[in-house]
């Protein structure tokens, strides 16, 4: 049957494989599983079919063995009376009858084991879908996972080049600051005040007074 057939595909599928060969892992079991979520689903069908035939042809042998009983009765019957021909044809009825349930033993023989075929395929396949489905689980949480922490990692890496710029910016302007600071001290101390300069003024000319009453007083002696 091809539906065996692809369920049987499914069932030899894999999974290690099938992870490490994908593009994208979830992506790939996500659909495996729904290919036998629905394989599932037929086989579950043809289960149901196979069990409703089984049960109509068990109905279909049983009726053609009880007539094959009837008519054998009614041959005997008909030689209790002596009446040979009667019991002939009942023994014919009743041999055509039991071939007739004979055929449909042998169709229920196989009806059973193509059931029996059916059922085993659907064990199978629902232990295969529970074991996708986990690891389908397991990876998706594991892919999530990675993608937390990867973007947690850039964001702390970005944090960090935001952190040593800050620091960075920092440092500067103080340097900025104190090289600005050094060059004013420097100002200060390398010039004199207003004031400063007019006592200097002030002083110079105080001495050329005392010097010019030095030089009189001399001259007035002479």
């Amino acid at each position: 049957m091809a539906l065996l057939e692809r369920v049987g595909t499914l069932l030899r599928a894999n999974l290690n494989d099938l992870i490490e060969k994908a593009e994208d892992p979830p992506k790939l079991l996500r659909q495996l599983v729904l290919d036998m979520e629905n394989q599932l689903m037929q086989v579950k069908t043809q289960v149901a079919i196979a069990i409703a035939d089984q049960h109509l042809l068990e109905k279909k042998q049983k009726e053609h063995a009880d007539n094959a009983a009837t008519w054998r009765h009614k041959a005997e019957l008909a030689v209790s009376k002596g009446k040979d021909d009667l019991a002939r044809a009942a023994l014919e009825r009743s041999l055509s009858q039991d071939q007739i349930a004979h055929g449909f033993a042998q169709q229920l023989h196989d009806q059973m084991t193509e059931a029996d075929t059916l059922r085993e395929a659907l064990r199978k396949l629902d232990q295969k879908l529970a074991e996708t489905r986990s690891r389908c689980d397991l990876l998706i949480a594991q892919d999530r996972r990675a993608r937390i922490v990867g973007k947690a990692n850039h964001a702390r890496q970005t944090l960090d080049v935001q952190q040593k710029s800050l620091s960075l910016d920092r440092m500067k302007s103080r340097i900025v600051s104190r090289e600005a600071t050094n060059e004013a001290e420097a100002e200060l101390l390398g010039s004199d005040s207003l004031d400063d300069r007019f006592a200097a003024l002030e002083r110079e000319e105080h001495i050329e007074t005392l010097l010019k009453e030095l030089k009189e007083k001399q001259e007035k002696s002479a």
